[in-house]
């Protein structure tokens, strides 16, 4: 490990001096490369010349043990050195592991409302409010690419962009079954009903070179209607693509023209065929997708809100909250850190094995 460190603290050390020479600071793309791959070390070199600072205090006080009039103040010392030694060794294990490239960035996210009917739309619109709070909380922007309004209120279907600060990284356990426990507002005798919304989440791909073949493209145009069903534009500007050798479909009525809706459109076509991709080549490492905290896949149930007794479970790590209310109105910091941790966990001990 240490070993491995040195390498990224002299990696580190020669970009910044790289970036203090005017030939940089007069390329604004080569600066940009440089300045955004010292930020992506700047959290392990902080750490490391901390944990290097107290492996030399450890064997300053060690010399100290030797002073009779010092040794009882070293051996104070020494023990909370000790247990910072162990902390920041833990942290340096955490920040070497492999990291996702596609952690920083932004997503595409989907909420459908699966079983359950009306109540199952209505739980989807309630799914989308908890992560715009939760979203808001953070500064990230929300922008609607598609949705399709229930009878009864919510959505069978809403698409949207999520952009802000390494946003896949917190929201890429989201993907899956969302189940809710709860008496509907149209249940007469206070009976609860079980109803489910689906989610995904996509990282945008805008820089993947991923060849598509015009010819195997369906393209549908459309007139627009915005949520809450007012008109976007009277002509017909929104856009459905299908994707005919994989049946994928993508739908974008949020641009005012046809031609922005179409680009749009293609963009996320891109990031769902290369997920798609992702996910064949993860089924042929079974042991790796065991490791995981989720597959993804719509059908795998991986949280229940229940709501009488104000209780949100994460399935797939054991994770319990009595704290509905709260999440519902964004708070889901600690389910997601809970979720980042485990999947910390799992890879660490993945790695001793």
């Amino acid at each position: 490990m240490i070993e491995r460190l040195e390498g990224i603290l002299k990696k580190y050390n020669e970009i910044k001096e790289t970036l203090s020479k005017p030939e940089t600071l007069s390329n604004i793309n080569l600066l940009t490369s440089l300045s955004k791959e010292a930020s992506s070390l700047e959290e392990v070199v902080t750490v490391y010349l901390d944990y290097k600072n107290v492996l030399d205090n450890i064997t300053s006080d060690k010399e100290l043990l030797k002073d009779n009039e010092l040794k009882d103040m070293a051996k104070e010392e020494l023990i909370e050195l000790e247990g910072k030694k162990e902390e920041l060794e833990k942290k340096l294990e955490v920040l070497l592991l492999p990291k996702d490239p596609r952690d920083g960035n932004n997503v595409i996210m989907e909420i459908r409302g699966a079983a359950g009917g009306d109540e199952a739309n209505i739980f989807a619109g309630d799914l989308f409010r908890m992560y715009q709070k939760y979203f808001e909380k953070l500064g990230w922007k929300t922008e609607i690419i598609n949705a399709e309004e229930g009878t009864s209120g919510g959505f069978s279907q809403i698409e949207f962009m999520v952009k802000g600060d390494s946003v896949f990284s917190k929201l890429k356990y989201e993907s899956g079954a969302h189940r809710v426990q709860r008496i509907p507002e149209t249940e007469s005798s206070g009976r609860i009903h079980t109803s489910t919304a689906t989610v995904a989440v996509l990282p945008e791909m805008t820089d993947v070179n991923l060849e598509i073949n015009p010819s195997d493209l369906k393209i549908d145009v459309y007139r627009s209607g915005g949520a809450g069903g007012q008109s976007v534009n009277t002509a017909d500007s929104a856009v459905r693509i299908t994707h005919l050798p994989t049946g994928v479909v993508v739908t974008c009525q949020n641009e005012r023209s046809q031609q922005q809706n179409k680009a749009k459109a293609m963009e996320i076509l891109k990031s769902k065929l290369y997920e798609e991709t992702i996910r064949k080549q993860e089924e042929e490492y079974d042991s790796e997708r065991r490791s995981k905290i989720g597959t993804g896949d719509r059908s795998e149930k991986i949280r229940t809100y229940n709501y009488p007794q104000n209780r949100l479970t994460d399935h797939r790590i054991g994770f319990t909250i009595n704290k509905l209310d709260r999440v519902m109105e964004g708070e889901l910091d600690e389910v997601i850190e809970a979720l980042i941790n485990e999947d910390q966990k799992r890879k660490l001990q993945g790695n001793e094995d």
